[in-house]
């Protein structure tokens, strides 16, 4: 199947093969998967042209409400979080739109950037894991307290999986400067202000590259935050999804003004991403209850230091 826009011919079932595997392991840790779609459209594919960030945003559209919609149902969507993430990095999507286009049509030299921001951010990550694996303290968390939950309860005969009553998460405040909530009797409190410009800054990077910011904002939230996995993963992708959608607009009204360069969506390939990605979602979403924090932190790192070897290698290669 030809892909005009990508300029590229590829099997069809491809994109939803990749896109399904990626995205049920990232989407976990609220994470899309996109910022691993990128590289391997850009360096497998060969799709290098400011389109592929317009698409890779259409693969966050029809992907993410699988598992957003799971996360809605489960009572684990932090929604002041999910609007802080929206507010802050709508502005910044734009401007990287701008960005990519006018000053980066060629990728390459803003790759180091973002291979040392992944780098960074993983790094950070691996570091808190490593620091609690050799801690001593016998606090139990809030995490761990779901994940024992969940492993003991042991529903009646004929019950059904969606009848489960496990925690939820409770909004205690939310205003112009803190959010708190409780998560199965431990609060945590989000300084508003210190939120918003990060997202500021993920937005710019996500609105380049089309990564949707996920990747750099859910791992921000655990390790610099200490909020637990199990509830900042439906605010991400939420503010994942919305983003891209002004994304994807932003770049599809601008194309006209940029006659010598694709830049609008591929259209056929972004939805044969995104139909593998809203499988691989659902049933990442619907499973992370089952697996322990510290494993999906696991992935969080590998998939990150995955990325941020590949953009490095592309850059100095």
């Amino acid at each position: 199947m030809y892909f005009p826009i990508a300029d590229i011919e590829l099997n069809p079932f491809i994109p939803p093969a990749v896109a399904f595997i990626i995205s049920f392991f990232t989407s976990m840790g609220g994470v899309s998967g996109a910022f691993l779609i990128l590289p391997f459209q850009v360096s497998v594919l060969g799709f290098t042209t400011p389109a592929v960030s317009a698409t890779n945003q259409l693969f966050n559209i029809v992907a993410i409400p699988s598992g957003v919609y799971r996360y809605i149902r489960e009572g684990r969507m932090v929604w002041p979080l999910t609007w802080v993430v929206i507010i802050g990095t709508l502005p910044g999507v734009f401007i990287g739109a701008i960005l990519r286009v006018q000053y980066l049509p060629d990728p390459r030299n803003f790759k180091m950037f973002a291979g040392f921001v992944l780098l960074y951010i993983g790094a950070r990550l691996l570091k808190d894991l490593l620091k609690r694996k050799n801690s001593e303290n016998n606090t139990v968390s809030a995490e761990e307290q779901f994940q024992q939950l969940v492993q003991s309860y042991q529903p009646e005969p004929g019950q059904r999986l969606k009848q489960r009553q496990l925690p939820k998460v409770i909004i205690k405040k939310f205003n112009l400067s803190h959010i708190v909530y409780a998560f199965y009797g431990q609060e945590f409190d989000i300084n508003t202000p210190g939120i918003i410009a990060l997202c500021f800054i993920v937005g710019i990077i996500g609105g380049v590259y089309g990564i949707g910011g996920g990747a750099i904002i859910a791992p921000f939230f655990v390790s610099f935050f200490g909020l637990p996995i199990y509830t900042v993963a439906g605010a991400s992708l939420m503010g994942t999804f919305v983003t891209s959608v002004a994304g994807v607009i932003f770049y599809q009204a601008i194309a006209p003004f940029y006659p010598d360069v694709a830049v609008a969506p591929d259209w056929a390939l972004g939805f044969l991403f995104g139909i593998g990605g809203f499988g691989g979602m659902y049933c990442g979403a619907r499973l992370q209850k089952f697996v322990p924090a510290k494993r999906i932190k696991w992935i969080l790192v590998v998939c990150l230091l995955f990325a941020s070897a590949k953009y490095i290698f592309d850059f100095l290669k």
